[in-house]
């Protein structure tokens, strides 16, 4: 429909920009309603992400005439952003950046050469670039997921876990259930996304 009201690639590229600036504005003002200091959250978060897109498409730009190997660089540094967005997230909880920097390192690593070493993914930038920032994503979310869901089990059961230590539990058996159910729910939108790919 807009290619019909505005012929100009780049005209278009920019009424896209502003409906979907306005589509975020919408949210914004309904997430005000119901969490107050989320607001200036997601603003930052909007414009941290835009200029990261216009940053890293420079990048990627340059990047996309080199050879394969460069794209190591750049998933490199996608993983380190990803602990750091982590660490952010979990705040409280200590050395998350370590503990997210291993997962998301070792889990979207792994995957990534699997897929690769198989050639399920081309050894290509203009591929290994877009599938690796897409696997290093998820896997953020997910461990964001984990450690907030974490801490909240071990706050709310702070009582349960101190009298299953006194009685000598190991720490690891005083919090295996609660780590089960963090686990078991920052996979609920990994889930429900290969459930509703058909």
């Amino acid at each position: 429909m807009l290619e019909h009201y505005f012929p100009n690639q780049l005209e278009r590229g920019v009424v896209q920009c502003l409906i979907a600036a306005l589509a975020v504005l919408a949210v914004m003002l309904l997430a005000r309603r119901r969490a107050p200091g989320l607001l200036s959250e997601i603003s930052f978060a909007e414009l941290r992400g835009l200029l990261q897109i216009f940053a890293v498409g420079a990048i990627l730009a340059a990047l996309l005439r080199g050879p394969a190997w460069t794209s190591t660089f750049v998933l490199a540094g996608m993983i380190l952003a990803a602990a750091s967005i982590v660490r952010k997230r979990a705040k409280k909880i200590p050395r998350a950046f370590v503990l997210a920097l291993i997962a998301i390192g070792v889990g979207a690593g792994t995957i990534l050469s699997v897929m690769t070493a198989t050639g399920v993914i081309p050894l290509k930038i203009l591929t290994l670039v877009p599938v690796g920032s897409m696997v290093i994503a998820n896997t953020m979310n997910t461990q964001s997921i984990f450690l907030d869901r974490f801490r909240g089990e071990v706050v709310s059961h702070v009582g349960e876990i101190e009298s299953a230590l006194a009685l000598g539990a190991t720490p690891d058996v005083a919090v295996e259930q609660y780590l089960r159910a963090a686990f078991r729910a920052s996979l609920i939108p990994a889930v429900d996304n290969i459930r509703s790919l058909g």
